[in-house]
């Protein structure tokens, strides 16, 4: 029997890039094959996300919005990998992880509910094939691989995708997940956006492996390490990894080296554990600006696009915050009646006492 080397181990993989900063695509064996109208849904995906960014942290210092993750610069992960996706396929997501489950289908104003901690904010249509936002850590990554498992008891030719940071890739859960994932060879994809901190510790000092990617080798799985900025890398990797899983070849653990332009949160400053010099070296490699200058090359996109979607998103995010804000507001009576379809009588005499 051969033997793989130790050092396969403990050097570390390249990402796999297929559009440059410069937005020249550099590896046309992996370039997806989009078509121009795909291409600039695409970079109106990624503009709307970003200037939904930009309004939804006002609104949280506003105090209009309640807890709300930053996502500013993590565009390629978010609108890529769910793009390679089919509307069939279910997707899992962490607290930061909102973008990807509106352009699933959950309608905008619930992402907003679920911000402010509404109840209805979790009440996913019958049609959108999404969990709600996970708060706990790493958590998401057994839901997603439950979710697997019954895909394949079912023989459904369905996926599984579930996302978490590089601080998620240290939780018992995580490990636990690609064991079982791995074992039963379900058809499930564990995406981590590498974004380099988690909260404020660098990637460094969580792990001794020189990258995430790695850590499917001990599950038995196919690892894959992309460059986050790059969202033709990224869409790529995840129908690679989506055809696999349809084909019964089991899960894939993909990292994507990111970085998020904001803080961890609107209580966290960055600027306490991040240099002004990486900043700037991060910004040259911005995801949107790639996009952009591709499809400007082939004369697909024009600053009066860029603005148009700016205006649009705008209008959008202020009419959805308006909606959420006009939800009825959340009794303890209603809250007690949604969890269950036929309410326990305990329940019921509970909700006698509230009213």
């Amino acid at each position: 029997m051969s033997k793989v080397p130790y050092e396969v181990y403990t050097e570390d993989v390249e990402a796999l890039t297929v559009l440059s900063p410069a937005g020249e695509v550099i590896n046309k064996e992996k370039m997806p094959e989009l078509t121009d109208d795909q291409l600039k849904e695409i970079a109106y995906r990624m503009i709307f996300t970003r200037t939904w960014d930009d309004r939804a942290v006002n609104l949280g210092r506003q105090g209009r919005l309640g807890f709300y993750a930053p996502t500013s610069g993590q565009e390629a992960t978010m609108v890529g990998s769910e793009f390679a996706l089919e509307k069939e396929d279910f997707v899992c997501p962490g607290y930061r992880d909102i973008p990807q489950l509106v352009w699933h289908g959950l309608p905008l104003h619930q992402a907003f509910l679920y911000s402010r901690g509404h109840q209805h904010g979790g009440e996913i249509p019958d049609d959108v094939s999404v969990l709600p936002p996970q708060i706990i850590i790493g958590a998401q990554i057994l839901h997603a691989t439950g979710i697997a498992m019954g895909f394949k008891l079912k023989n459904q030719k369905n996926v599984a995708i579930t996302y978490t940071g590089d601080g998620g890739s240290s939780e018992g859960d995580f490990y636990e997940g690609l064991n079982f994932a791995g074992r039963f060879k379900l058809p499930v994809i564990f995406f981590v956006q590498n974004n380099g901190y988690a909260i404020t510790t660098p990637f460094a000092k969580q792990t001794a492996s020189k990258s995430i990617a790695h850590k499917a080798v001990a599950a038995g799985i196919t690892g894959v390490k992309v460059d986050g900025m790059d969202i033709f890398a990224v869409i790529q990797a995840v129908k690679e990894a989506a055809e696999r899983a349809r084909n019964g070849e089991g899960p894939t653990l993909i990292e994507a080296v990111t970085y998020r332009f904001r803080p961890h949160s609107l209580s966290d400053d960055a600027s306490k554990y991040r240099t002004k010099e990486e900043e700037g070296e991060w910004n040259e490699k911005d995801p949107i600006a790639r996009v952009v200058k591709y499809l400007e090359s082939k004369g697909l996109w024009s600053d009066e696009d860029t603005q148009r979607v700016k205006d649009e998103a705008k209008a959008k995010v202020n009419e959805e915050i308006k909606l959420a804000e006009k939800t009825e507001k959340m009794t303890i009576s209603g809250l007690i009646d949604s969890m269950f379809e036929t309410t326990p009588k305990d329940l019921e005499e509970q909700k006698a006492d509230f009213e």
